[in-house]
């Protein structure tokens, strides 16, 4: 598991079992994966492909999932191997929800979380999905 701030971390999915014990909910990312949790841990599923560009809908739902649980939790976001969609889902997060610039996070994420490897197109979602939000949650006009 890795720290990337005070409250978000990153895992793989043989960190969920069980969740390491500073941790207070927990998100999935991963589409092939299942986990049985104690019941007392708020958890969250949004399916996510491996090494596949990611819906700005799907990465909207994972940013609003961290946003309802990290001010009273240590948020841990894992996929397989704790690489690529958890590490895409917490960028898209910093980026989105607390407003970093997409090359500095990048930046942080990838010094905290050794061999990050964010999924395609990222940088292009993560501004679609800037631009849903400020629109209220509206896809864009084309």
């Amino acid at each position: 598991m890795y720290q990337i701030t005070e409250r978000l971390f990153v895992g793989n999915i043989y960190e969920t079992a069980p969740p390491p014990a500073q941790i207070g909910a927990l998100l999935l990312v991963a589409e092939e994966y299942d986990v049985d949790l104690p019941a007392w841990l708020p958890t969250g599923k949004i399916p996510l492909k491996e090494s596949a560009r990611v819906e700005a809908r799907l990465l909207a739902d994972a940013v609003a999932w961290i946003e309802r649980y990290i001010t009273d939790n240590r948020v841990m976001v894992c996929c397989r191997a704790g690489m690529s969609r958890s590490v895409s889902v917490v960028v898209a997060y910093l980026c989105c929800a607390e407003g970093g610039d997409y090359n500095s996070v990048l930046r942080l994420v990838k010094d905290r979380r050794p061999g990050a490897m964010p999924l395609p197109q990222l940088e292009e979602t993560i501004q679609c999905l800037k631009q849903i939000r400020r629109n209220g949650g509206l896809l864009p006009a084309d």
